[in-house]
């Protein structure tokens, strides 16, 4: 059974879920706790390796198809004779199997519950798209097809679910499964003073905003539309989100439904100025930034040969908790032609660079905290 449940855990890992090291282990003890009847080892597996109710749906459809029903037992009221070598598999659920000896139904392989390992095309089909998907991680936003941009858009939910199940460690450390003893408390007088239902103290937002500026200039925009799907569950991890989309100046979008809506007129075919967006952003009254206000920007500091007006970076600097800057070309491209990268950096608490999703990716993961 042992070697089932670390099969199961890694078709978890190839569907997008990530069970750390430590939760593997849990899910064996569990199990070794609590035997194989199949409602009971869903739930003890649920516990042990799901970190997030949106995963939930994913664990299901894998342990269906990996713990798959026997026909007689999925279907009562019809009955076949067994074959010759069957019966060889785990037991619990399956009746009138006698012991078996270890090992005799990894041997057998007849038991429909047991994954089916000579299915090579299925595991090189796979390992084929997991090349894929590393080699589009790894790929420059500047350099992608708009084939590729559609293969990133299907990737988001795999990577957004990594990124929640990190900020939800990062965020709320102290208040993962702690016990609420008065409300447990309250609620068991009802029935005696016995403690039946065991109650969890629910996680608080952070006390920091999230002010998110985004280059949605032609050069930036593939690089744009990825870290705004990436920031869409930022909202459960920050008291207030607030997501601005600029060229020359800033305005107001959300994410919805995979695409980015504009709530104010954006003129993409404009000329990139950030000295413009900030400006702009200085002259608003609604965005509402604070000491525990974090801005986000995602841009190349590519300005046109136009006036930086850094003094209004500085300015912002004062008034929020940090500044993180996100620039989606490599290092090596920064303060090349009309890029005043280094102008706006002294005046950022980190910049970092973000060139391709796997360092986007990388990039944000400490942003809550």
């Amino acid at each position: 059974m042992k070697d089932q449940v670390l099969g199961f855990i890694d078709a978890l890992r190839q569907a997008g879920l990530h069970p750390s090291v430590s939760e593997s282990l849990d899910a064996a003890r569990a199990v070794a706790s609590v035997g194989v009847a199949r409602p009971v080892l869903r739930e003890a597996l649920a516990a042990t390796l799901v970190k997030d109710a949106g995963e939930r749906a994913t664990f299901d459809d894998i342990f269906d198809r990996y713990f798959a029903l026997p026909a007689r037992l999925a279907a009562p009221g019809r009955r076949r004779a067994p074959s010759d070598g069957e019966g060889a598999g785990r037991g619990g659920e399956g009746a009138g199997r006698g012991p078996q000896p270890e090992g005799a139904a990894g041997r057998g392989r007849q038991d429909p519950q047991e994954p089916r390992a000579g299915d090579d095309s299925e595991r090189r089909r796979a390992a084929r798209q997991r090349a894929e998907q590393r080699a589009l991680l790894a790929k420059p936003f500047r350099d992608m097809d708009a084939r590729e941009v559609e293969a990133l858009r299907a990737l988001v939910a795999t990577l957004s679910r990594r990124l929640r199940a990190r900020w939800s460690r990062r965020a709320m450390p102290a208040a993962r499964r702690r016990l609420d003893m008065r409300r447990t408390i309250r609620r068991a007088l009802s029935r005696g003073g016995v403690p039946l239902e065991l109650v969890f103290r629910q996680p608080r937002p952070g006390k920091a905003e999230l002010l998110a500026l985004v280059d949605l200039s032609y050069s930036t925009a593939t690089a744009a539309e990825f870290l705004l799907a990436l920031l869409a569950p930022a909202r459960r991890y920050f008291r207030r989100v607030a997501l601005f989309a600029y060229v020359d100046r800033p305005a107001g979008v959300s994410f919805e439904g995979g695409h980015v809506v504009p709530h104010e007129p954006i003129d993409l075919n404009a000329r990139s100025d950030f000295g413009g967006v900030l400006k702009g952003l200085a002259e608003r009254s609604d965005v509402g930034l604070g000491r525990n206000t974090v801005l986000l920007v995602l841009g190349d500091a590519r300005n046109n040969r136009r006036p930086p007006r850094a003094d209004l970076l500085a300015r912002l600097h004062r008034d929020v908790r940090r500044i993180v800057w996100l620039n989606p070309e490599p290092p090596a491209r920064w303060d090349t032609g009309d890029s005043v990268m280094s102008t706006y950096a002294r005046h950022c608490d980190t910049v970092l660079a973000a060139w391709n999703p796997r360092t986007l990716d990388a990039a944000l993961r400490d942003l809550v905290g």
